[in-house]
Parts: C-alpha cells; structure tokens; sequence
C-alpha cells in the first residue's frame, strides 16, 4: 500500500557512491535529474567504504571527497560524508537516520541502472524503497540487467509518470520513476585505470560536509593519496 511522506519543504535528490573518482558524469546526471523531477538541490552522499565494493583500488576518503567538491562546484550540489558522522554502513541505515533528522526534506533517491541491477543484494532494500522514492537513471550497457533484475520485478508495479513528481505537494512511496537522456560513458574506472595516481593531485587541506559543516575525518593529514 502505498502512503504519502510527510515531507513539506525542499526537494532533495540523493546520490549516494564511492567516488572513486567523481567526473562529470555524476554531475550531469545530477543536474539533469534536478530539472527533470525540479528538485532544490541534489546532495552527493561520499561512502567511507562501499560493502559491495572491494577496499583494493578505494582512495581514501578525504581525496574522494575533494574530487567530488570540485565537480560540484557553481552547482546546485552540496557534497557530505555524514555516514562517517552518523556511523551508518549500510544505505538503509543512513536514509532512516537523514528521515529523522531532516524530516521537513523532501527526498529522493537516485541511482544508475547499473545500481538497480544488484538493488536486490542490498540490505533491506524494499525498507530503502518504503522511505523515499527512487529515481532510475539509465546508464549504458546496463539497462537489460536493470529491468530483468528481482528489484526491478518487484518495483515495477509502483511506477510512476515523471509529470507526477514534478507538482507540487506530497511524495508517496513506494514510487520508481525512469530518467532516459543522451548516455554518458565516462565511469570512475576507466579513469583509475587511465590514471592510478589521480587522488595524489588533491592537496591536503580542510574539508568541510557541505551538509552538516563538519570537518570530514582525516582531512588534516599531510597526504592524501595512500
């Protein structure tokens, strides 16, 4: 059964990942998303370690979020690492904490189709879909595992028009709704591979979330790169 959120102020979008780099791909489909569904900003969520994902190859943490800052500079984008403050590792966990803590946001979830092909291995991830609405945005060479997927079968049934979340008033959940524009192949590992040693060119320096203005953990420390 689907129930309305309580929700009455801005509308964020979140994207959450390692970005392991970020490129400019996060951004345009970060700003292509916020015209699309008219959000107020969208909020890049920096994972201190992704469960799905292998630690060998993962920058730290304080030069992901650098390179994340740079790409969402003069944008409508606020960069965080909160679940380092809020000690959650599992997205589920995080979601339920930012409810509570922002209750008057209005949220959604955005994600690549490459995401929505292994939603099913996530923790609670029919829980995920209950908090917020999720936003699918089509990535190449992944939409024919996205929609064949277990969480795609289950999902499909709460379907929505994009038009329905473009007015105003109150999300309800659980919702899915499909972004398709111009692809855009660039990918964080056909930049490590092209370039092993990108996060040495993020300086030391303080970093601060956009998001709860605290310092992020380890942002003092003389190097970046490990």
């Amino acid at each position: 059964m689907a129930r309305n959120l309580a929700g009455t102020g801005r509308r964020v979008g979140i994207l959450g990942g390692s970005f392991n780099p970020a490129h400019g791909a996060h951004r345009r489909i970060s700003l292509f998303a916020l015209r699309a569904l008219r959000l107020d900003e969208v909020w890049w969520l920096v994972s201190p370690g992704n469960p799905l994902k292998p630690k060998q190859g993962m920058a730290p943490l304080p030069a992901r979020f650098a390179s994340a800052l740079a790409q969402a500079r003069r944008a409508p984008i606020r960069v965080s690492a909160m679940e380092r403050e809020l000690g959650t590792r599992y997205t589920v966990d995080t979601l339920r904490a930012m409810r509570r803590r922002w209750p008057q946001r209005d949220f959604i979830w955005l994600m690549g189709s490459d995401n929505l092909a292994q939603f099913h291995r996530w923790k609670h991830w029919r829980a995920i879909a209950n908090l917020m609405p999720i936003a699918v945005i089509a990535r190449p060479g992944y939409d024919a595992a996205a929609i064949a997927s277990p969480a795609m079968a289950w999902l499909r049934r709460t379907r929505k028009p994009v038009a329905s979340f473009r007015k105003p008033g109150k999300w309800s959940v659980p919702a899915l709704v499909l972004l398709r524009f111009d692809p855009d192949r660039r990918s964080a590992t056909a930049i490590r591979r092209a370039d092993p040693d990108w996060a040495s060119r993020y300086s030391a320096r303080t970093l601060r979330d956009g998001v709860t203005h605290r310092l992020v953990a380890g942002s003092s420390i003389p190097e970046i790169a490990e």
